[in-house]
C-alpha cells in the first residue's frame, strides 16, 4: 500500500532536474544572457535625453503599443524606464513558452510514452510525477527569477532601482509559474502531448490578443488578460506588488484545479478524450501523406485560425497607425496633405514589414513540428506498422516533408490573409493584397530553408534536432529588436529571415526567392539521402 499520494515526490524532482539539466540550461543561459545583454545595451543606446525623448515618442505609437505594451511611465524619463517598456512583454512571452514546453513535456509527455505507468508500478504516489513536474517548474522559474534581477543589478542601468530589479525579476517568473500551471491542466484536460500543446498555446494566444486590444483601445482594460498583468508592475515608476500576487493567486487556483482533475482520472486519460475512428479507412486515408495530414489536420486548423485572428487583431489598428503623422499639426504645415498621406502610408507598410516578421517565424513553428515528429513517432515505435509494409522510407520521409511544408504555407499566408481583411476593413486607403503578398512570397523561401535545415537533422543528427529552434528564436529576436538595439546587419542576417530585403515596403527579390528555393531543396535532398542511410533504430 502507498502510504501517501505523494511519496517519493522529492526523488522524482531530482531525477526529472538531472534528465532536463541541459535542456533547463540553455533555456536559462538563452533567457538571462538576452535580459542582461539588453540592460546593459541600454545604457549607450538610451544614455541621452534626446534618445530617450525620441525613443518615448515612438513607443507610445499604437503600432508599439501593440507590440510592447501601454508606455505609463511619468517624466523624467529614465533608461530603466525605456528598458522595462520593452522587455517586460517580450521576454515574459518567452517565459510563458519555456514554462508550456517543459510543462507538457513532464507531464501528457510522459504519460503518453508510458514513463508514467513504469514509475506507477513503484512505491510511489499516484500524484507523485505531477508534484514533481510543478516543483520543476517552480524551481525553474525561481531561478529565472533571480537570475534576471542579478543580470539587471549588475548592469548599472541609468534609472534602475534594487526594488524595481526584484520585481522585474518577481514578476517574470510569477508570469511564467502562471502559464506553466495552465498548461499543467491543460495537460489534465487532453489525452495526449500535442492537445495539450495546443490547448496551452490557446491560452496564451487568446490572452495576448485580449492584452494587445485593450492596450491599444483602453489600456485600463489590460487587467482582464492575465498575460497583460506583467504590464501593470509599472516597474520603475510605481513599483506596483499587485499584479504579482494576481498572477500568484490564479497559479493556485489552476494548480488546486490540476490536482483534483489528476486524482479522478486514470493514467494516460483526459477529461477530454480522443473520440474513436472508424472501424476501416476511408478511400482518402491511402498512404503515409494522408496519415500525417489527417493526424496532423486539427494542428492545422487551429493554427491558421489563430494566425488569421492575430492578422486581424493587428490588422484592425493600421488605421491608427497611420494617423500618427497627421495628429501633429505641425507636421501637417510642413509636409502638405499628400506627401503627408504618403508618409503615414510608409508608417504602415514598415509597421506590417515587422509583423510579417514574426508571422514567418511562428508559421515556422508547426511546419517544424511536424517535420521533428518523424523521429518523435519512430522512437515512440508508432512507425513500425508502415514499415511492416510494401512502404518505402522515402514515402515515409517526403509525406512528412510535404505536411511541413503545406503547413507552414497555408499558416503564413493565413495571417497576411487576417491582416489584409482588416486593414481593408478600417482604412480608407487600405494596404492591397497585392502588395501584403509581397510578405508570402519574400519569406515563404526563407521558411523553407529553415525546414531544409531541419531536414537534415533528422536525416544525419536525429538525436541533435531540437537545436533547429535556435534559428527561429534568434531571428526573432534579431530581427526584432534589430533598430531597437542597433543589432549589426551581418548579425541580423546570419538566420534566413535576415536574408529578405524589406517586404511589402520593398519588392520581392526574385533572384534572392529561386536562389533560395533552390537552397532549400539541397538541403532536403541531402536530410533525404541521410534519412535513407540511417539505421531506423538510431534513435
Amino acid at each position: 500500500m502507498k502510504s501517501s499520494n505523494y511519496q517519493q515526490s522529492l526523488f522524482l524532482t531530482r531525477f526529472n532536474l538531472k534528465r532536463d539539466g541541459l535542456l533547463i540550461l540553455v533555456w536559462v543561459l538563452v533567457l538571462s544572457l538576452l535580459m542582461s545583454a539588453v540592460a546593459f545595451k541600454f545604457n549607450d543606446l538610451y544614455g541621452t535625453k534626446d534618445a530617450i525623448s525620441s525613443i518615448v515618442l515612438t513607443l507610445k505609437t499604437p503600432a508599439m503599443v501593440s507590440l510592447f505594451g501601454a508606455f505609463t511611465a511619468k517624466a523624467p524619463y529614465t533608461t530603466a524606464d525605456i528598458f522595462a517598456s520593452e522587455m517586460m512583454v517580450f521576454m515574459a512571452l518567452f517565459m510563458a513558452i519555456m514554462n508550456i514546453y517543459f510543462a507538457v513535456r513532464n507531464t501528457r509527455g510522459e504519460e503518453s510514452n508510458g514513463t508514467v505507468e513504469l514509475i506507477a508500478a513503484h512505491a510511489v504516489g499516484k500524484q507523485s510525477p505531477l508534484l514533481a513536474a510543478t516543483i520543476e517548474l517552480f524551481l525553474i522559474n525561481l531561478f529565472m527569477g533571480c537570475l534576471f534581477f542579478l543580470g539587471i543589478q549588475i548592469s548599472g542601468m541609468t534609472g534602475m532601482s534594487t526594488i524595481g530589479n526584484l520585481l522585474t525579476g518577481s514578476g517574470l517568473a510569477a508570469c511564467g509559474f502562471l502559464f506553466g500551471s495552465s498548461s499543467l491542466f491543460m495537460a489534465q484536460i487532453s489525452d495526449n502531448p500535442r492537445g495539450a500543446t495546443m490547448l496551452s498555446y490557446l491560452f496564451l494566444g487568446v490572452t495576448y490578443l485580449i492584452r494587445m486590444i485593450t492596450d491599444v483601445k483602453n489600456a485600463d482594460w489590460t487587467y482582464l488578460s492575465p498575460f497583460g498583468w506583467v504590464e501593470k508592475l509599472s516597474i520603475y515608476d510605481q513599483n506596483n506588488w499587485l499584479p504579482v500576487l494576481f498572477m500568484l493567486s490564479l497559479t493556485t487556483v489552476l494548480l488546486l484545479l490540476t490536482f483534483y482533475a489528476n486524482r479522478h482520472r486514470d493514467v494516460g486519460a483526459g477529461l477530454l478524450t480522443t473520440r474513436g475512428g472508424r472501424k476501416r479507412a476511408t478511400f482518402l486515408l491511402s498512404g503515409p501523406f494522408t496519415l500525417v495530414m489527417r493526424l496532423d489536420r486539427l494542428s492545422l486548423i487551429a493554427w491558421i485560425l489563430g494566425l488569421c485572428v492575430m492578422g486581424i487583431s493587428y490588422g484592425s489598428i493600421f488605421g491608427t497607425v497611420g494617423d500618427i503623422l497627421k495628429a501633429n499639426p505641425m507636421m501637417g504645415s510642413l509636409l502638405g496633405k499628400n506627401a503627408l498621406n504618403a508618409a503615414s502610408h510608409l508608417i504602415v507598410l514598415k509597421f506590417a514589414a515587422l509583423l510579417l516578421i514574426v508571422f514567418a517565424v511562428l508559421a515556422t513553428v508547426p511546419s517544424m513540428q511536424t517535420l521533428l515528429r518523424i523521429n518523435n513517432d519512430e522512437r515512440k515505435g508508432w512507425l513500425e506498422q508502415i514499415h511492416a509494409k510494401a512502404i518505402s522510407r522515402n514515402h515515409i520521409f517526403i509525406s512528412y516533408v510535404a505536411v511541413a511544408l503545406i503547413m507552414g504555407t497555408f499558416t503564413l499566408l493565413a495571417a497576411i490573409f487576417g491582416m489584409w481583411l482588416a486593414n481593408a476593413a478600417v482604412m480608407k486607403d487600405p494596404l492591397t493584397l497585392t502588395r501584403l503578398l509581397r510578405g508570402f512570397w519574400g519569406y515563404l523561401p526563407a521558411l523553407y530553408v529553415i525546414l531544409g535545415i531541419g531536414a537534415l537533422l533528422v536525416g544525419w543528427l536525429p538525436k541533435l534536432q531540437a537545436i533547429i529552434w535556435l534559428l527561429p528564436i534568434y531571428g526573432l529576436i534579431s530581427l526584432y529588436f534589430g533598430n531597437l538595439m542597433n543589432i549589426p546587419k551581418w548579425a541580423q542576417q546570419i538566420t534566413p529571415y535576415g536574408w529578405i530585403n524589406q517586404v511589402p515596403v520593398n519588392n520581392v527579390n526574385w533572384t534572392n526567392f529561386g536562389l533560395l528555393l533552390l537552397l532549400a531543396l539541397i538541403l532536403f535532398i541531402v536530410g533525404f539521402i541521410g534519412y535513407q542511410k540511417r539505421d531506423l533504430l538510431e534513435n
